[in-house]
Parts: structure tokens; sequence; C-alpha cells
């Protein structure tokens, strides 16, 4: 291993930016890049030292920003590169790293790349993409395969026989990694923005880079006919090693990758330090687990029993193989509020799953305004949608009879936009965001539940958090201890060992919402309760309490 990295990200507490929601600086309803800058102090009060900041890259936001025209430019309602590198600038004297967000599975239909591509055929650049002749003449796609979005993975071009690939919408073009020249490119971005100053990268659905080849039909599914093709590819590690050897290794910087639909096998296998590709993953098993089939439109009774085993499993497959990255919300994930157990009306309920993810052996992420308990936006019309996932599902279930009645429903619990929302920084009328109406409307629990709220109540959310955080740097047991699940069967309490030769920490969160007793020996002698969300401790645990108890070994 190259001695220049050093692990700093075992250390880290990672905030996620979401950059169009989170602070509106010049008040065109949209976030910006000044607008992070004059919020870094907060972050650096709350405790953050590493930011993951969503693409703010030059982009037609057709799919809010991972549909880049420009690795190397700003979207110019956010702000300009100069902006960008004061950004920089100012979180590396606050001690706070940035995480941009890669997207190198595919680019923009507008990426200069794609023009010349569809311009001339005898452009290099028609190989940077798939291309193929469609069936029939061409007017059939060239398989089956079917993409993310519900939509046929293939689109034509104009009306001649040839279509090519988007596993996402048909304005995002997958990239062909098969080709060198397309890996030099994406080498070439990263060298760019780590000489910039940036930290490191979370890759976004890295573990579809690589096709099969064949290009064949496949058995059809009711979704992602053809994942067996482009899930797991078989030259993923071959093309992050690449990446790894010639670029990451010089820097000391981290990657996070997102993989979808990974198994523990293949987790596994991109985190091994001994590989040399990914240095943390994002496991969705455990944000799963409320619905069938890995589906969040088939969603049923959440049971924490399935939660915790679930992120048990992740735990303990990696244990001394690789790193975890924990979260509970990013920007595709529904609000926790009211969600894995928690209610809207108990904010105890919110700190005690804090407590249960926060401590796991990993890095704890946090999405903004999970600090304060942002709550799902309770949509009411297809109107307020803006996610082109939410307009393209909608457009397919809705015409399925049994989901007829109750998909307009499902689809406002679970569409992405939950999280999209703009940051609620007060109570006025658009919720301290801009001073004129914001691109998605403003969360309606915006008097109950802001910013300025929670900085005002010592014993709110964000203080709970800011904690946690505390904690986090204090206990070396929370970065290096084992980890051990402690009565995974009982349905009402989340509790788990962390432990090492000096120390071991017990975290126990009740998530009942009646008083219940939790009876393990070991939480007595020699111990002190170093956080809980009540002042006050009886032998049974008040509805949704949460205790994290230190031993000291002699």
């Amino acid at each position: 291993m190259n001695n220049i990295r050093t692990n700093w990200y075992k250390k880290a507490v990672v905030y996620q930016i979401y950059p169009r929601s989170f602070y509106d600086a010049n008040n065109d309803g949209l976030g910006d890049i000044q607008g992070i800058i004059e919020k870094l102090d907060y972050l650096k009060e709350l405790g953050i030292n590493c930011i993951w900041l969503s693409p703010i890259y030059d982009s037609p936001q057709k799919d809010n920003g991972y549909d880049i025209s420009d690795y190397e430019g700003i979207y110019p309602p956010f702000g300009t590169m100069e902006d960008c590198k004061k950004m920089i600038d100012e979180m590396h004297k606050r001690g706070i790293r940035l995480i941009m967000d890669l997207v190198a599975n595919h680019t923009s239909d507008q990426h200069k790349w794609f023009l010349e591509a569809l311009k001339d055929k005898n452009s290099p650049y028609r190989d940077y993409y798939y291309i193929r002749k469609g069936k029939r003449n061409g007017k059939k796609p060239p398989n089956n395969w079917k993409g993310f979005f519900g939509e046929r993975a293939w689109e034509r071009i104009g009306d001649t026989d040839e279509w090519y690939l988007h596993l996402f919408t048909k304005e995002q073009p997958d990239l062909n990694w098969e080709n060198p020249k397309v890996r030099e490119e994406i080498k070439g971005v990263l060298k760019f923005w780590l000489d910039l100053g940036a930290d490191g990268f979370r890759c976004d659905v890295i573990n579809l880079i690589s096709k099969k080849q064949d290009f064949r039909s496949r058995i059809p599914l009711p979704a992602l006919t053809g994942m067996d093709a482009y899930i797991n590819g078989p030259r993923l590690h071959e093309f992050l090693h690449e990446l790894y050897v010639d670029v990451l290794s010089k820097y000391d910087c981290m990657t996070v990758g997102e993989a979808v639909m990974a198994t523990p096998k293949v987790n596994i296998s991109l985190v091994d330090p001994k590989r040399e590709e990914l240095d943390m993953i994002f496991n969705f098993s455990h944000t799963d687990s409320d619905n069938f089939f890995g589906v969040k439109y088939f969603y049923r009774k959440f049971k924490l029993t399935r939660f915790k085993r679930r992120l048990n499993k992740q735990q303990v497959s990696l244990a001394g193989k690789g790193w975890n990255s924990l979260f509970i919300e990013n920007h595709d994930q529904r609000r926790s509020v009211g969600r894995f157990g928690t209610t809207e009306d108990d904010i105890n309920s919110s700190k005690s799953l804090a407590a249960a993810y926060f401590f796991l052996q990993g890095t704890p992420f946090i999405y903004q305004g999970q600090e304060f308990g942002m709550r799902n936006a309770h949509f009411e019309s297809m109107d307020e949608i803006k996610d082109v996932e939410s307009f393209n599902v909608n457009a397919i279930l809705s015409k399925v009879p049994v989901f007829k009645k109750r998909f307009k429903q499902i689809l406002f619990d679970v569409s992405r936009d939950n999280a999209r929302t703009p940051v609620l920084w007060d109570d006025s009328v658009y919720g301290g965001f801009s001073k004129v109406e914001p691109w998605i409307r403003v969360n309606k629990s915006k008097n109950e539940v802001n910013a300025k709220h929670a900085l005002d109540d010592k014993d709110s959310l964000l203080y709970f958090y800011k904690d946690l955080i505390k904690l986090k740097y204090d206990y070396k047991v929370i970065e290096d201890g084992t980890f051990k699940m402690i009565k995974i069967a009982n349905p009402h309490f989340f509790a788990y060992e962390r432990e090492n030769d000096s120390e071991k920490l017990v975290v126990i969160s009740s998530f009942s919402k009646t008083c219940r007793r939790f009876k393990y020996s070991e939480i007595i002698p020699n111990s002190n309760i170093v956080l809980s969300n009540f002042k006050e401790h009886e032998k049974a645990f008040k509805p949704f309490e949460t205790r994290v108890y230190l031993f000291k070994k002699s």
C-alpha cells in the first residue's frame, strides 16, 4: 500500500450536501456554492470534518446534476469555478475535507463527447458510448434490457438504425469503459479535482461501469431485465484497480462507492484493502428492510429484528476485511423520521435511531437536515413532484390494476423528493432557505422543525448529534473496536458492543413505545453512562430511551 494514504476517513464524520436544496445565498430559488460557504461555521460547530457534495458540475439538470455535461465546469446557477475554489479553501481552513460526487457510468447527452459521437459516425468519440444497430431494420432496440427508471435501456438515434444504451434517463448515455480512452478521460477528471483540493470521491452507481459484451436479450423480468449483464460486470474490479493504481494511490484521498444491489461478497471484494479498489461501500440492505425485493414501491411494515439482522450481516461480513459506511438518510432515501421504527411525534425515537447506527463499525454519514429531524414532505399532488424517477415510475405503475388505487400515495411516501425539499433554517415563509419561492416546495413542517428552533433547544436532536459526534472523536474503541450484536432477536431493543484492549462501549436503544426492561448483566459493574437522551435512568428503559455505556478495563 502507498504510504501517501493515511486512512483519515476512519476518523471522519461526513455530512452530505445536496446543493440545490441546502442554502440559497443569491435568492434565485436554488441553493448555491456561496450558500454552502455561509453555512460552513454551522457545520464546523456541529462537529463535521468532511463534506460529501452532490454534483455541482455543469449539467442540463435532467436528473438534478447526475447528468454531467462538463466534469471540469460548474453549473452556472450554483456559481463559478472561482466560487468553488474559495469553498474548498474555506472548508480546509476549518479542518473540513471535501468529497466530490464522481458520476462516471454515464454523462449527459449534452456532453461534448456524446455530441461529437452523434455528429460524425467516424468520430473517435463514437466508441466512448455503447451505440449498436437495432433489430428489424433498426426499428427495434438491440435487446430487451430495462434501466433503473422503469424505461427500456436503449434510445434510438433519430430515424437511423442505431441506438445508444442508457441505464437511467435517455438523457444519460452510458460510457463505454471497455475503451481505454474513456478510462483515461475519467483519470483526468480525478486528477483535476484532486489537484484542485478535493479529498476524495463518492462514486455514483460504480458497480455498473462494466457490461457483458454479448448484448443479447435476457429473460424478461418485472424490472431490470438484463441486470446480470450490467450489475457487477466482468471487468469491474480491473477498472477500479486501474483507477487506484494510476491516480488514487498518489493522493491522500478516499473513495466510497454506491453499489447497486450488491451482495456482501461483492462488497467485501470492492473494499478489501489488498485489492486496492475502493475504501468504503454504501450497502442498502438495511434501507430495504421495509420493502420487498429491494423495491421501495413495494413497502411493508417495518420490523426492528429484520433491520438489525441486515445491519449485523453488514458488520460481521466486513469485520477485518474492509470498512463500512454508516447511514440512514441520503438524497435517494426518504427521511428517517417516521421510518425505521421512529415516529414524528417523539423526537426521542430519532435520538434512539441515531445512537443505534452512529457507533457501529465504520464512518457515519449525516444527510442535510437529518441532524435536526427534517421530515418527509407529505406531497399531495404530482404537481409538487420534481424527480424524474417518480414521473417515469408513475407513468408505468399507475397503469397496473393492482397499483391503480393506491399508487399515488405510495409514490408520495417514497419519492426521492422527500429528501430534496429545502433545508429548513428557520420558520420564515420559505424556511430560511431563500427569500423567493424555491425550486421545490418548502416542507410544511417548517414552523415546528427547523435549525433555529433546534439551536435554541438544548434537548433537541441537533445537540444530541453534536454529542454523538464528540463521542465518536473521543473514544478510540468506536474506531477500532470489535462489534457484537446483543440479543438480535429482541423485537424492542437495538443493542451492541464495541470492544478493544482498553475499553468496551455498549449501546442500548429502545424502539418501544412503552417502558421495558433490558436484561444485560454487564451494564452494571464498572460502567458509566456517557450518553443518553434522558437525564434520569431506572431499571426499565423509557419509551425510545437510548443509553451508551463505557467500560474501562483495568
